[in-house]
This record gives structure tokens, sequence and C-alpha cells, in this order.
């Protein structure tokens, strides 16, 4: 029995590699493909533990998830008006039939993008040689988005892939036009700006000149209302004054000259010259009993 043991132990680690040849796991985010002579034999998409033969069957998997692929340099394309755009994109895609795409591209990754990149770039030169450069650059750039990434999937499904989104990360113009382009902005910018300050200063004007005949207005009507009051004033004083002298001329008159002395006589160097017997006087002499 112990020297039969090598042998048991040799033909149980047989037993275990022949196993472990046969079986394999597959990946949720993995298909496989099973391979016999060369040949595909089945496509596994579920996830789970599966068998094969050892020695004459392979398998081979492929990425389930969503891939992408980026330009590495910017694209040079001509929008409708004849101008050169520089885009810069990226596709979002994924394999929905992986038989079809091992058959069409070997199963090659590179092989896809290169195919994607030919149908993707076709799209964008044909949308972007339909639109102005106002309409690629922000008024249909969704629009194109959508168009490219509808047309490309449509090819796609030729080799069994699936686009699911096409972005445009950037669209800008070449370097020698964007010189001119910037230089034209800036001059139109100007233009504007010394509209809008011509334009400031004749409603300042206008505004000032308002202003003015507004104060004018204001001022002459304060005016006439003044004077206005100030005759009202005189008038009913003038009254006062004739209401007062018709009822006693003989103390108005004495009133007035006793106010016509305060102003004459405020101060001690006050000097009047006049005739003893002058109107004036009247009433001094009235108050020395006549004398």
């Amino acid at each position: 029995m112990r020297r039969n043991l090598p042998f048991i132990i040799a033909f149980a680690l047989a037993v275990l590699a022949a196993l472990a040849m046969t079986m394999f796991t597959v990946d949720q985010r993995r298909f496989a493909i099973v391979f016999q002579l060369g040949e595909i034999k089945e496509v596994i998409s579920e996830p789970g533990l599966n068998w094969k033969w050892p020695l004459i069957q392979n398998v081979r998997e492929f990425d389930k998830r969503i891939l992408t692929y980026d330009t590495l340099e910017p694209e040079r394309f001509i929008t409708a008006e004849k101008k050169p755009v520089l885009v810069d994109a990226f596709v979002k895609w994924r394999i929905v039939d992986v038989r079809q795409y091992y058959i069409s591209v070997q199963g090659d990754e590179t092989r896809a993008h290169q195919r994607l990149s030919q149908t993707v770039n076709a799209g964008l030169r044909e949308e972007f040689g339909k639109r102005s450069v106002h309409e690629a650059i922000s008024g249909e750039r969704g629009k194109i988005m959508d168009e490219v990434r509808a047309k490309a999937d449509a090819d796609a499904r030729a080799i069994g892939v699936q686009i699911v989104d096409v972005r445009l990360k950037r669209v800008d113009f070449p370097q020698e036009v964007s010189e001119s382009v910037y230089e034209r902005m800036k001059t139109e910018r100007k233009r504007v700006a010394n509209e809008l300050r011509s334009t400031g200063a004749a409603e300042a004007e206008k505004t000032r000149a308002d202003a003015d005949r507004q104060r004018e207005i204001i001022v002459a009507e304060a005016y006439r209302d003044a004077e206005r009051l100030k005759g009202e004033g005189d008038a009913k004083a003038a009254s006062v004054y004739a209401a007062a002298f018709g009822q006693s001329p003989e103390f108005y008159a004495f009133y007035r000259s006793l106010e016509a002395y305060r102003a004459s006589f405020r101060s001690r160097s006050d000097v009047l010259v006049i005739e003893p017997d002058s109107e004036f006087f009247k009433y001094l002499k009235s108050a020395r009993g006549g004398k």
C-alpha cells in the first residue's frame, strides 16, 4: 500500500489538474467565447461556472461594460461657410453582439477604435459641412451630436457594437483663424461700446436740459406765487390801514407821526435839519400846549 501511495497522489493531482482545465468562471462584467480548434463553439453572456474540454477548447473573454474612445488630437473640419474648425470629441460604446464583434475585428479593441473613428469622423464632417460656425459652436451643437450618434450606431451594429453616445468636448478655430476672429470681435465690441457711450451722453444731456427747464419753471412759478402773496399781503395791509384811518383819522395821523419820530431819532448822533414850524413837529407842539 505504501509502495502505491506516490502513484495515487500523482493520479489525484492529475485528476485535479484535468478538472481545473475543464472549469472556468465568467464574470458578470464579461462575455466569453468558447473556441474549439479555432472555431467559435459557444458564446456565454451570463455569469457563473462553466465547463470546457481541455486541450481542444479554449476560452476568450471580452468586456461587457461601456468603453470610451477618445481622439488623440482635434480633427479639422470645414463648415458651410468654408471656415475651418477644430473638433475634439469622444465616443461611448459597448459590445452587444460578441460573436459578430469577434468575426468583424477579431476581438481587437484597437481595430474597433479605428472603425469607430472612421465612422464618427465621417458623420462629423458631414454635419459640420451643413452648418455655419455659429450653429456648429452653439446653436445646434446638441443636434450635431444626436445626428452623428445615430449614424455611427447604425454603422457600428455591423461589427456587433452599440454607440451609446457621441460628445463634442471642444469646438474651436485654428490659431490663424482665432486671431482674426478675436480682432473682429474686439472691434465690434468697441463699436458697440462707443454707440452706448454716445447714447448715454445724449440721454444725459437730455436729462440735464429737462431738469434745467423744470427748475426754471419751478422758480418762475414760485416767484409768481410769492409776488401774488406779497401783493395780497400789501393789499390787505393797505385795507387794514385804510379801515383804521377811516375809524380814527386823527389817531392814525398821530400814530404815523410817532413812527416817523422813532425812525428819525434812532441814535443820539442823528441830525435832522428842518424848520421849527414844519408839520413834522405838529404833535410835539400839541404836547407842549400848542407852543
